[in-house]
């Protein structure tokens, strides 16, 4: 079994801490393997709402070995900003998947890495998402870190549970946003209507979601802000400025009806990136400038 010890002195819901610090392992999931005694605290069974404590160790049940799959390296290149051996950055193109799904087998950020790294990614998320700590989605752009090895694959998506990663967004959004600063604090649930959507969440449902914004730059009927994000849920920016009524350019599936954009995708750029290297201890922070085709957009709207 695996072995993780937890560090922090807040306490915290044994399910919704593993939820977060394991990507792709639902609540419900992690609730039922409590349930069922094959995750334990200290040696012994707890229930999913049981608090953390500092020096507590959890124990998980080692990954089923997964099922043979056609995932294939891929020559495809990749923009680096930073690689050592335990982990990469990456600064991801609109229109790449990160990982394979239905619909998307090739082409996928995960095909790249298989052909750069080889067998050098970590392998916690399973066969069709290795190296894989968190995402973007396809049409966002910016920066990703993917890890080598499983040690640094669990210290960084530690820092992501505890909300200890600096995640930084560029959005073009629509209205001119009064105020120069602000939070949203919404949860975030999967929509009951169309579940491809996520949307806001139901009193005592859905999962925490705090978005920071401030506006960088104010225009006759758009503005130009960054998102800070203290949690990192499916669609989070989308969904927070879209419910306060300034949806993000472009954006097809929260954005405004007539927006002449959208079959460019939503206007949103990861574009600082900062954790704790995990075999140094050091902080490190990247950045990467905006797209060519998100300064063209600026400089007409700034021209009008």
């Amino acid at each position: 079994m695996a072995a993780i010890t937890y560090e922090h002195t807040e306490k915290t819901r044994i399910d919704s801490y593993l939820s977060e610090l394991l990507e792709g392992m639902s609540r419900s999931h992690i609730q039922k393997q409590l349930k069922e005694g094959r995750i334990t605290v200290n040696g012994g069974q707890v229930k999913s709402g049981y608090l953390l404590n500092q020096g507590d160790l959890i124990q998980l049940p080692e990954p089923e070995a997964p099922e043979e799959t056609a995932l294939l390296p891929e020559d495809i290149p990749l923009d680096i900003v930073y690689e050592d051996q335990d982990l990469i950055v990456v600064n991801k193109p609109k229109g790449m998947v990160v990982h394979p799904a239905a619909g998307h087998g090739t082409g996928t950020l995960v095909n790249a890495l298989l052909f750069h790294c080889r067998d050098s990614l970590s392998g916690i998320n399973g066969e069709l998402r290795p190296g894989i700590v968190h995402r973007i989605d396809k049409d966002t752009t910016g920066l990703l870190v993917a890890c080598k090895n499983d040690a640094a694959h669990r210290a960084i998506a530690e820092q992501l549970a505890v909300h200890s990663i600096t995640r930084r967004y560029i959005a073009l959004v629509h209205g001119n946003i009064r105020e120069e600063e602000g939070t949203v604090d919404l949860p975030i649930a999967r929509s009951e209507k169309d579940r491809k959507k996520m949307a806001p969440a139901a009193p005592g449902k859905g999962r925490n979601a705090v978005t920071h914004y401030r506006v960088l730059e104010h225009f006759q009927d758009a503005a130009l802000v960054e998102c800070r994000l203290e949690t990192g849920r499916t669609h989070q920016i989308r969904v927070h400025m879209s419910y306060i009524k300034h949806p993000l350019f472009g954006d097809p599936v929260y954005g405004m009806r007539k927006d002449p954009y959208t079959d460019r995708g939503q206007f949103l750029h990861a574009a600082v990136l900062g954790f704790v290297h995990p075999r140094t201890g050091r902080y490190m922070e990247f950045s990467a400038p905006l797209p060519d085709y998100f300064t063209e957009l600026l400089g007409k709207i700034r021209n009008n």
